[in-house]
């Protein structure tokens, strides 16, 4: 990571390399820069509208990937990486790739062709050679007999493992493609043939079973994916994924779907990373993939925390939006733009004022009010004076009072209408000792003025009443001492009763593992083939009790 100080402000400068290995941009960002202030300028450079759908990447010190979070700043995440050197690349693979509109899709096709060179997008000899044949049409152009002799495809990166008999097939698809076709027609065959592939957008993950089994993890627009020997073991759709965990090493999916006695079954699979690390990345991928394909706004987005009781746990809040935000927007994008494009003679007609043949009027009102509206919308017209206070819920009301804060006042103002007395002297004589004299001289004040109107009250009456007072203040002094004294004990008495029971239950969930996993018998079969008794036993019980053994060992 370089830096440089210009006017009193630190730089700092990082590579981005394209999906074209030879193609990078060099960028630069402030210590409160975020993660999205560097993926739009690469977009804005790249021409791409379609942001949402790309991502960086990096790899940190201990050469575990990481994509670079939109929402926070770049240098927290990226402060022991040195040189900085991030990835631009596709972070969610459409479902309809078609959605994607000039550069982004000429991106996805050169992600594509990325992935099949890697041997991430794995298919059929014959497939890759119709994939190679048109990667050959997109480099080479269409087919020239003078220019096009020989071996000429060898000079190709097609795909991982190619082979003769590969490159012979993708030649002659190549010669019998027609001529003068666009760019854009390879573009859109390619992509549709690798989004009829199973490993479509998939990122795969080393893992293993409860057997040890190697297996291979991919997460896309559709569920979760197990992968061994190239081909799909397992598919966990999104609908039937309740629930995504993690402890230790242990990625952890919980599955709720209905059988087809259309009963709801419940069942948890589990899948063992190579590090903590590599685990928290694949929870991380597979939150972002289900919340982005699924949720209809992001504003639904609840925080996601992951790691269980033995583990530490990790938190992560979505940023960004979700891809039924994004076509909504690209529909209403579509509309306006069919409304801009009308004819001035259809416009013209629109603006006739209305006659009794064509009433406006009343289809404005029909398609106004038919639209959903909210408890804070400004209303239609006034209302009159007498009736604005008596009704919160009049619609004429030019300043609609919210239900809750009537509902308070009203609560409030029936208290006090039921409890008059109580407030009226809480209110005037609950006073401390020093200011007992300003009390007198508000009753003194309140009682002349009540002589002004009605001749009842004497001198009598005052020194009672003041009497009276002074007692009530000193009997509610003493009441409030009491209730706090009863609170400080009751407090107390809490404190002195959580910690022995936590302890408690501590020490019975430690004995009541250790009896499960020592012992044999068949009631407990089940649930020692659990994904957290596994993790449990082979992470934190076996290493224990292991060091215990030579411990104790070696004293005796």
């Amino acid at each position: 990571m370089f830096k440089s100080r210009s006017e009193g402000n630190v730089v700092y400068k990082c590579t981005v390399r394209l999906l074209e290995d030879l193609d990078v941009l060099e960028c630069e960002f402030q210590p409160h820069h975020k993660g999205g202030f560097l993926l739009d300028y690469i977009c804005e450079q790249l021409e791409i509208t379609e942001k949402d759908y790309f991502g960086l990447r990096f790899v940190d010190t201990a050469k575990q990937r990481h994509w670079l979070d939109l929402a926070k700043t770049i240098i927290k995440q990226v402060k022991d990486v040195d040189p900085l050197v991030l990835s631009f690349r596709v972070k969610f693979y459409p479902a309809d790739p078609c959605r994607l509109t000039g550069y982004g899709k000429v991106m996805l096709f050169q992600q594509l062709k990325r992935d099949l060179r890697h041997g991430r997008l794995y298919c059929s000899i014959g497939e890759a050679a119709a994939l190679g044949a048109l990667i050959v049409q997109d480099e080479l152009g269409d087919f020239d007999p003078e220019t096009h002799t020989g071996e000429y495809v060898s000079s190709l990166k097609i795909a991982l493992r190619q082979t003769e008999q590969l490159e012979k097939k993708a030649m002659e698809l190549h010669r019998k493609r027609e001529p003068g076709q666009e760019t854009t027609a390879a573009y859109d065959e390619f992509v549709g043939i690798a989004r009829s592939l199973e490993t479509y957008g998939i990122d795969p993950h080393p893992v293993k079973d409860h057997r040890g089994t190697q297996l291979y993890l991919g997460i896309n627009f559709s569920g979760i994916s197990t992968f061994a020997a190239g081909r799909r073991a397992q598919h966990f759709r999104w609908p039937e994924v309740h629930k995504i965990n993690f402890e230790g090493k242990m990625f952890i999916i919980h599955l709720a779907y209905t059988d087809d006695r259309r009963e709801v079954k419940k069942h948890t699979v589990g899948f063992k990373c190579p590090s903590g690390s590599a685990c928290r990345y694949v929870w991380r991928c597979a939150i972002e993939q289900m919340l982005f394909f699924t949720l209809p706004t992001s504003q639904q987005a609840a925080v996601m925390s992951g790691g269980g009781f033995f583990s530490w746990g990790t938190k992560f809040k979505y940023s960004g939006r979700t891809e039924r935000e994004i076509l909504s927007e690209s529909l209403n994008a579509l509309r306006q733009q069919k409304l801009n494009n009308t004819s001035p003679s259809k416009r013209k007609a629109q603006s006739v004022p209305a006659t009794p043949s064509s009433p406006q009027g009343d289809l404005a009102e029909i398609r106004y009010s038919s639209l959903p509206r909210s408890t804070m919308s400004e209303p239609l017209g006034g209302c009159n004076d007498h009736h604005m206070a008596s009704s919160v819920y009049c619609t004429d009301n030019p300043l609609p009072t919210l239900e809750t804060v009537s509902e308070e006042a009203r609560k409030t103002n029936g208290e006090s209408n039921d409890h008059l007395s109580d407030y009226y002297f809480r209110d005037s004589f609950d006073h401390s000792s020093s200011e007992s004299g300003f009390a007198t001289n508000v009753i003194e004040n309140r009682l002349g003025s009540h002589l002004l109107h009605r001749q009842t009250y004497t001198s009598d009456n005052i020194s009672s009443l003041a009497m009276h007072s002074m007692a009530n203040n000193s009997a509610l002094i003493q009441q409030q001492n009491a209730s706090n004294s009863a609170k400080n004990v009751k407090k107390f008495s809490l404190i002195q009763a959580f910690v022995p029971s936590f302890f408690f239950v501590v020490v019975v969930l430690a004995v009541s593992a250790v009896y499960i996993l020592e012992s044999d018998s068949d009631m407990f079969s089940t649930m020692k083939n659990w994904p957290e008794m596994i993790c449990l036993r082979y992470q934190y019980y076996q290493p224990l009790k292991e060091f215990l053994a030579k411990k104790f060992g070696a004293i005796f």
